[in-house]
């Protein structure tokens, strides 16, 4: 076991040893170093740090007086920006950045130091659970980081910790998380990384949720009709979310044997307890037209029978089986005793919330730690008697408030999550969860054995709650930044579920746009009749699937340390992968968020503005995830905007400028550029266009017939296919067939019917077998590729169209570089002039005409200082099209020129 290292007031530097190895964390002359560079400075001497890695160490301390909350500093933070995932709500988490130890929120969860110019790598600092103590992060005193030690409970206390912060050291904050949880699931033992666990079928689903539907009002006949609302305009749902309305509830005043008939407002719920595992009477009567069954088991197979893409039913259920608990003292429910919450220090300076003030008003029925395995165990196997696929486990984060009598807030949650894990293991194949209201590091730390999707964002309000009429605007640019930012965290445990959205609403578009990059499942919560199916149609298949991306949506690198709900000036970008190519998405979001000094999300209209950012294809995390996409030697991408519909030809740190009002978007499909093999013809796939995750529709794409002129595309979904071809191909064909195609702006444009999959198809795992062949024309021979170019004398012609660079020149001039050099043979050259090839936009409106034209040097014109800088120029820039090309030869880079000078015959003598 690695030694516990103090500082003991002495100057010697205290190195952090593991094995042989030299941590890059020290602990020296009352500072904290990351490869000997200060990040926290004036630690106390009851600081402790013990090695785990190479890279990482854990922080613990002791204190005089054993007690049951700790708040303690670790050392002071200057000058150095952070950014930081904190509680702002009892059940939710969200983003903030500053400099200084003062900046920090209470209650945050993980805290991110950026590096520096001079070597300093990025610090991580991830407040851990140890024993019955679970600890978080605060400012102090003078720029004191102090870390907050809590059991929950008087009777659980304690002096002494070794292990409450785990610090780590990378120089990519992506891998810096990713790497430092692995680390904590090792030294935890508690829970399992999300890549150990496999999602439940819903993240491949497009979804309906009765929610902002129905409320509490939710009935059979109601759900019915709105599945049928939904498969009538095109977009059948895959799952069907029945959420809070549908169980047996009641006041502790109301006769045992009486239903919560009149709680219909949304509100009136929460202090009503459960008083059966059964379903209410609206779907307890529901009496089948085919089989006059009833009950919810009727119901649901009639349900899936009916609508035939529904093959996903879940329903809602709190933590504690409801809002407020087991009603105490029903027959047939386990045990109940109510409990009064009380808050923590810290939770007291979150926002106010109507949820928590009605729990604590009215208090929670607990089930016993010991016992809570029957409730779970009777409601969920009532739940898969009667054909619920899963569950959504709302009001998550509650135990920490109960459990002063249960041993502490980390016993009572090991206690309840043990005994929820064991029932969806055994009902629910192991993974028909969705989380929700858990963003707390107790959850992430000990309820995600099993559990593998999670909301990471505040509830979707349709309107602000507390009455700001701009809150239907604002509060959606704070909905995209918690799940952006909290993924980063979160998604080391829960595939990130960015929650449901109205189709009907005014940043409806703005929602769309992000939930189809996510990675994550899409479901909606309109109202029965009232869609927006245009932008459906842009989210979901005729088979209740989704174009999802193969991992989940992170911010880019370049904005995690600013702001972008009130500063003014930063965008929201975020980036995804899909199997073949990258996305980008844009979000102005600035507009409103936390205020420090209400401690209330509010309205910041003076930063509600036009924003502008520059991105490019290095935007994107191209090594992430089980799928990583490799771009190694990939020297151009070519860039589909969506809503500006043109195509971008971009090297991969060249920028592009976006410009967007608030509220407003922009999805970047990137994808990289491939010269074809024995071919000039430079070839990059797009994807389905009209669908707002593009390149998710591209499911497998094949080089090898290549040699035979061939490019073979598997495409889910239907519409407007795309792909970048330098040339235009012969022929396409689509399932063998040869149709009709358009080749516009270097695109080829082909229209693909929906195919539906056979049992038999060998791509029918992925809905739809589609196959594209392209085949490029070589009966003529354009420069675009790098194919030499012809000479001729005794013209001149005007340049026109592209322009051509030379890439070591950074100010992108036509200029040479350097002089050229002829070897003193420069008298000799014969008096020609010089012809080169340039495309030529102005001969004609017809873009079947336009082509490739000879342009004429004089003599006098062709000094050896243009030959030379022409020589050097590698690579095309058109400006009309606002894209580069490289020039290859024989697939290798190569100049876009090459040169046969004529010499006097005198010359070589």
């Amino acid at each position: 076991m690695a030694p516990s290292l103090s500082k003991d007031g002495s100057d010697d530097v205290t190195t952090l040893v593991n094995g042989n190895n030299q941590c890059s964390i020290t602990l020296e002359n009352s500072s904290l170093l990351a490869n000997r560079h200060v990040f926290l400075s004036d630690v106390p001497d009851n600081i402790t740090a013990t090695p785990s890695t190479t890279v990482g160490c854990f922080l613990g301390f002791d204190s005089i007086e054993s007690k049951s909350r700790h708040v303690v500093p670790i050392g002071k933070l200057k000058n150095i920006r952070f950014m930081s995932i904190f509680r702002f709500k009892v059940w939710w988490t969200t983003h903030w950045v500053g400099s200084n130890g003062r900046d920090l929120e209470n209650e945050t969860q993980i805290v991110v130091l950026d590096n520096s110019d001079s070597g300093r790598p990025y610090v991580l600092l991830l407040p851990l659970i140890e024993g019955p103590f679970r600890a978080s992060l605060q400012p102090g005193k003078d720029d004191d980081v102090d870390i907050c030690v809590e059991s929950g409970s008087t009777k659980v206390n304690a002096s002494s910790f070794s292990s409450v912060l785990y610090m780590h050291v990378g120089d990519d904050p992506f891998a810096l998380v990713k790497e430092a949880m692995k680390v904590i699931r090792i030294h935890l033992g508690t829970f399992k990384l999300l890549e150990e666990k496999t999602p439940p079928p819903i993240v491949d689903k497009f979804g309906w949720c009765t929610w902002d539907a129905f409320y509490l009002t939710v009935n059979p006949n109601g759900v019915m009709d709105g599945v049928k609302n939904l498969v009538d305009g095109g977009c059948p749902p895959g799952l069907v979310l029945i959420d809070d309305g549908w169980q047996s509830i009641s006041h502790d005043d109301d006769p045992i044997d009486k239903e919560g008939i009149n709680h219909t407002v949304a509100g009136e719920q929460m202090p009503c307890r459960l008083i059966k595992f059964q379903e209410n009477y609206k779907f307890r009567d529901y009496v089948s037209p085919k089989t006059s069954t009833k009950g919810m088991g009727a119901f649901v197979k009639d349900l899936k029978e009916e609508f035939n893409t529904v093959d996903q039913v879940y329903v809602w259920h709190a933590l504690c089986g409801y809002w407020g608990g087991l009603r105490p003292n029903v027959p047939g429910l386990p045990e109940a005793t109510v409990i009064t919450p009380k808050l923590s220090p810290g939770l007291e300076l979150t926002m106010e919330d109507l949820a928590v003030d009605k729990i604590v008003d009215t208090g929670i029925g607990l089930v016993p730690p010991e016992i809570v395995d029957q409730m779970y165990e009777g409601l969920h196997s009532h739940l898969e008697a009667v054909g619920i696929d899963g569950v959504k486990v709302d009001v998550i984060h509650l135990l920490e408030m109960l459990c002063e009598n249960y041993g502490g807030r980390v016993d009572l949650a090991k206690a309840y999550f043990k005994a929820l894990t064991s029932s969806v293991k055994k009902h629910f194949n192991g993974n028909g969860v969705i989380a929700s209201m858990e963003h707390c590091n107790d959850f992430m730390f000990l309820g995600t054995e099993a559990i593998a999707l999670g909301r990471v964002g505040d509830d979707f309000w349709c309107t602000d709650p507390s009455g700001d009429p701009n809150g239907t605007f604002w509060l959606q640019g704070c909905h995209m930044v918690h799940c952006a930012y909290n993924s980063l965290w979160m998604g080391n445990f829960i595939h990130p579920d960015w929650d449901m959205f109205q189709s009907t609403h005014p940043c409806a578009e703005f929602h769309a746009a992000s939930r189809a990059i996510s990675g994550g499942p899409i479901y909606i919560s309109d109202t029965v009749g009232k869609h927006n199916f245009p932008l459906l149609r842009r989210l979901a298949l005729p088979d209740g699937s989704i174009l999802r991306c193969q991992y989940y949506a992170l911010p880019t690198r370049d904005c995690l340390f600013d702001d972008p709900l009130h500063d003014g000036k930063t965008m929201l970008k975020i980036w995804n992968l899909n199997k073949y190519t990258g996305v980008i998405g844009a979000f102005n979001c600035q507009g409103g968020g936390w205020s420090r000094e209400t401690r209330r999300n509010q309205c910041a209209s003076k930063f509600s503005n036009k924003v502008t950012a520059q991105t490019n294809p290095k935007d994107i995390e191209w090594n992430s995830g089980s799928n990583p996409i490799s771009i190694e030697g990939v020297r151009v991408f070519a860039l589909y905007l969506s809503q500006s519909k043109k195509l971008i030809l971009s090297k991969p740190s060249e920028n592009i400028e976006i410009s967007l009002e608030p509220f407003n978007f922009e999805l970047i499909t990137v994808s990289p550029v491939t010269l074809l093999a024995g071919k000039s013809v430079q070839f990059a796939p797009i994807g389905l266009v009209n669908m707002l995750n593009t390149g998710g529709a591209i499911r497998s794409l094949s080089y090898d017939d290549v040699a035979e002129g061939f490019v073979r595309i598997e495409v889910k979904g239907a519409g407007e296919m795309r792909v970048f071809a330098s040339e235009k191909p012969i022929i396409c064909k689509v399932d063998g067939k040869e149709v009709g195609f358009d080749y516009e702006g270097n695109m080829v444009v082909v229209q693909v019917p929906w195919s539906s999959p056979s049992e038999d198809d060998i791509y029918a795992n992925n809905g739809i077998g589609i196959k594209e062949e392209i085949v490029p024309s070589y009966d003529f021979q354009p420069i675009r590729g790098g194919l030499s170019q012809s000479f001729s004398s005794d013209s001149v012609a005007p340049i026109s169209g592209p322009k051509f660079w030379n890439s070591a020149d950074n100010n992108n001039s036509n200029s040479a570089s350097s002089p050229a050099k002829q070897e003193g043979l420069e008298g000799g050259i014969t008096r020609r002039s010089l012809t080169y090839s340039s495309w030529d936009l102005s001969s004609s409106k017809d873009h079947e005409r336009r082509g490739w034209h000879p342009v004429t040097y004089k003599y006098s014109d062709a000094a050896p200082m243009l030959i030379q800088s022409m020589k050097e120029i590698d690579n095309i820039y058109y400006e009309t099209e606002y894209g580069r090309e490289w020039c290859s030869s024989k697939g290798k880079p190569s100049a876009c020129f090459l040169f046969a000078r004529k010499f006097t015959r005198l010359s070589p003598l």
